[in-house]
Parts: C-alpha cells; sequence; structure tokens
C-alpha cells in the first residue's frame, strides 16, 4: 500500500516509517498539517496514520476536511490523548482506528492489515491464485505445498496485484505503491521485480501487456 504517515515527533516517526516500510508498503512521512494537506492532494493513499497534535493545527480539523471533501481513504489516529471521549470524537468524525500513544508497533502492523482487509472487502487474510495460497495477515506465500521467501518489496508488488486480480497495472502505479517521495528509482526497477516474483512464484503469474503495464493472471485469465 501507499501509506501517508503525518506524524512531528521525529524518533516515533522514523520508527513508524520503518516498520511500515519493513511490512513492504511505501511510506510518506510528512510532520505538519499543511504537508499533509498538500500530500492528499498530489498522490493517492491507501491510509492515513494520523497524529492530532500537530505544530500547525489538530488532526481531527485535517480529517474532517477529508470526510466533508468525500475523501475516503483509511485512517488510523497515532496519539497520546486517550480519554474516552477523545476516541469517540475521532472515531465520529471519520476515523478507522485510534491508538494511544505509546504503542507496540506490532500492533500497529496488525491494525493497519486489519483496516486494509476491511477496505478491500475481504475478511478472510487466506487468498489463493493458481498454485499460490497467500496469507496477508503473516505475509507469506505457500507454493504448491513449499513456502517461498519473499522480500518486502517483492511483497509489495504482489500485494499490489493481489489487490486488483485480472486489472492492468501501469510501471508507474506499481511505482508508487513500491517507493517513497524522493526515493532513487531505476527505469527497469518494475521489470526486475516482475522477474524476480515470475520466477519464485511462477513464469505465467504475471503477464505482460506490451507498452502499457501488467497484470495478474486469474483462472479467468
Amino acid at each position: 500500500m501507499r501509506v501517508l504517515l503525518v506524524e512531528d515527533t521525529v524518533g516515533l516517526g522514523e520508527a513508524v516509517q520503518e516498520q511500515i516500510s519493513a511490512d513492504g508498503h511505501a511510506v510518506d512521512w510528512v510532520q505538519t498539517l499543511a504537508f499533509a494537506e498538500t500530500s492528499v492532494r498530489t498522490t493517492h493513499y491507501d491510509l492515513i496514520l494520523l497524529d492530532l497534535q500537530l505544530p500547525d493545527g489538530f488532526g481531527i480539523d485535517f480529517l474532517k476536511s477529508l470526510r466533508h471533501g468525500g475523501n475516503a481513504t483509511p485512517v488510523i489516529i497515532l496519539t497520546a490523548r486517550d480519554q474516552v471521549s477523545d476516541r469517540i470524537e475521532g472515531l465520529n468524525c471519520g476515523a478507522d482506528d485510534y491508538l494511544v500513544k505509546p504503542f507496540d508497533l506490532s500492533e500497529l502492523s496488525a491494525r493497519v492489515f486489519a483496516v486494509a482487509r476491511r477496505y478491500r472487502g475481504n475478511p478472510n487474510p487466506v487468498v489463493s491464485v493458481g498454485e499460490l495460497t497467500v496469507n496477508l495477515g503473516d505475509h507469506t506465500v505457500v507454493r504448491n505445498g513449499e513456502p517461498i521467501e519473499l522480500t518486502s518489496r517483492e511483497w509489495a508488488l504482489l500485494d499490489a496485484f493481489l489487490q486488483h486480480p485480472g486489472k492492468l497495472l501501469s510501471r508507474s502505479q506499481l511505482e508508487d505503491r513500491l517507493y517513497e517521495f524522493g526515493a532513487e528509482i531505476e527505469s527497469n526497477t518494475i521489470e526486475v521485480y516482475i522477474s524476480r516474483l515470475r520466477k519464485k512464484l511462477g513464469r505465467d503469474l504475471v503477464a505482460t501487456v506490451r507498452g502499457m503495464g501488467y497484470r495478474l493472471k486469474t483462472h479467468e485469465g
């Protein structure tokens, strides 16, 4: 997924970015609401991790603005405000989950996955594609009974295809899922990762549509 992290505490921001990146997601980290507003105007995000107390305003106001503008991107609030009334306000304003600081990073990963699963409309974390059995929760892949090890970037690419089975994804769309703002991307990066996935998971897993992009092959296609 492409994740926007809005957090002004440097130590926590670094830890969260590292954790979510290790889970296979591209993370854009900003420290003010102004940068957050610019980011959502220019980039499609699958999830927003939102602190409430920021240098230039209150995260709840940003959340309200998103929802009033019709932006349905899932939002998980990350905050030290632990009163029940604060949680109720956040959820009533459109947040999908609420995590109180300090929190365990592995719990954050689990909540990110849970929210993403709900938005995908599939409560089952285990999906099958041809000879593959993929557990979206613990990031494991089994092919004909044999476990397959994937790197975080390989997993991120597979996850992008699994979210859109049979649909054409362009190179730029895939790059957006794998890399955060400012990352240096070689011209053949996507082709390299596609090749690795085919080698590990099957040559026929991903079809190339010349000059347009790639799509995950399904039983129907």
